[in-house]
């Protein structure tokens, strides 16, 4: 088996075999390094016994100071049960614990952040949040990630109210985040407004969700979300209550069918499922339209097939241009909600994310860069500085 290898510059250029992945991950991709020296009696005097119990007398006396001394107001837990690991489904925990780890290291690499992952071996949202709230004294923030939809909403809401700290799932907000930056950035690149745009999102999963949302909250009116079933609309059989109620609140043209009938004159197609987009639907689209074909490994339609009809292309993949990367926006926006102290990550500030990114991407835009490089040294920095002020507001 071979993939595709990014460069140092983000360009996915070069192949990589299963051995060499396997031999890469072997005995895993975290450890631990002291901050602090331990090179002789004295050292280790200070940083453990007798030296330890003077700051955690301190700490007794006053909890506040734990951020201080510890380090886990700048901890990420990183929290996966295994349902649904990238393309892979619900493998499990243990399988899931590989991906968990990546994440840890963006995490340091990208953000500055230590991080941890967390596997847990349970799907009970009950015994989840129970378990995090039992460890709330080891970490700063809960980075959710890999979980099934739709209890992903229900244990993402229900941390939110139990935790007084940071919680996000990535796989929805860090996805949405994502998208709309790189739809700003195709907008100016076609000197379009963002508002006007009839954006039609196949897949109504997380990350699917999570772009409606995050789409209605910065003015565009007339988004349409798909499942396997067709459109959401209001009154439509089989839909979960996440779903009705976003067909309350979307499709205001009140379309009904499939996807032929939802991209006619669409000028936005978002895909975040595994289903394939035939190509002579593209056709149908409204002129210059943009296709963001995300499903990953395997886009919803294959970028050479898309860039026939639309000038702006963008996948989850990184051998080809604009790819939709998480990476641009989960780092900043834990650093950013952790350097202001914040307790929640809200609606303003995942907004001000998009925008930080788009910002960047700035400099130099094109049809094949809509967004920033993963590598670039900026992102980070400029989405954490775009989220504390956003938390300070």
């Amino acid at each position: 088996m071979t993939l595709t290898r990014a460069d140092s510059s983000g360009n996915a250029d070069q192949e990589l075999c299963r051995d060499e992945i396997l031999t890469a991950h072997h005995g895993g991709k975290l450890n631990i390094t002291p901050s602090v020296p331990l090179g002789g009696a004295r050292d280790l005097s200070i940083a453990y016994s007798p030296g330890v119990a003077e700051v955690s007398r301190v700490i007794a006396a006053d909890s506040k100071l734990t951020a201080n001394y510890t380090w886990a107001d700048r901890l990420v837990a990183v929290v996966s049960d295994g349902t649904a690991v990238l393309g892979l489904g619900d493998i499990g925990p243990r399988a899931a614990l590989p991906v968990m780890e990546g994440k840890a290291a963006l995490f340091k690499t990208f953000g500055g952040l230590n991080s941890i992952p967390l596997v847990l071996d349970t799907t009970d949202v009950d015994e989840i949040v129970q378990t995090l709230v039992r460890l709330r004294p080891s970490f700063g923030a809960v980075n959710l990630e890999d979980i099934s939809a739709p209890r992903c909403f229900e244990l993402e809401r229900r941390l939110i109210e139990a935790l007084d700290c940071p919680v996000m799932h990535d796989d929805q907000h860090g996805t949405a985040i994502v998208v709309l930056a790189a739809l700003r950035g195709a907008c100016a690149v076609q000197t379009r407004r963002l508002e006007p745009l009839k954006v039609v999102i196949t897949g109504a999963g997380a990350a699917g969700v999570a772009c409606a949302e995050i789409l209605m909250a910065a003015g565009v009116a007339d988004v349409t979300v798909l499942d396997s079933k067709g459109i959401l609309v209001p009154g439509r059989a089989g839909m979960n209550p996440v779903k009705a109620d976003l067909a309350d609140r979307t499709n205001p043209r009140r379309l009904a069918g499939d996807v032929t009938e939802a991209l006619a004159g669409a000028d936005v197609f978002i895909g975040l499922s595994c289903a394939t987009l035939p190509e002579r639907l593209l056709a149908t689209m409204a002129p210059e339209p943009m296709v963001f074909a995300l499903s990953n490994p395997d886009p919803e339609v294959h970028p050479e097939v898309a860039a026939r009809y639309a000038p702006i292309v963008a996948t989850g993949r990184s051998d080809f241009p604009n790819q939709i990367n998480n990476v641009l926006a989960f780092p900043g926006v834990f650093r950013g909600a952790l350097d202001a102290g914040a307790t929640r990550i809200t609606e303003r500030m995942k907004l001000a994310a998009a925008d930080a990114i788009f910002a960047v991407a700035s400099d130099d835009l094109a049809a094949d860069r809509i967004v920033p490089s993963p590598f670039d040294p900026r992102v980070a920095a400029t989405v954490a500085s775009a989220v504390a002020q956003a938390a300070g507001e």
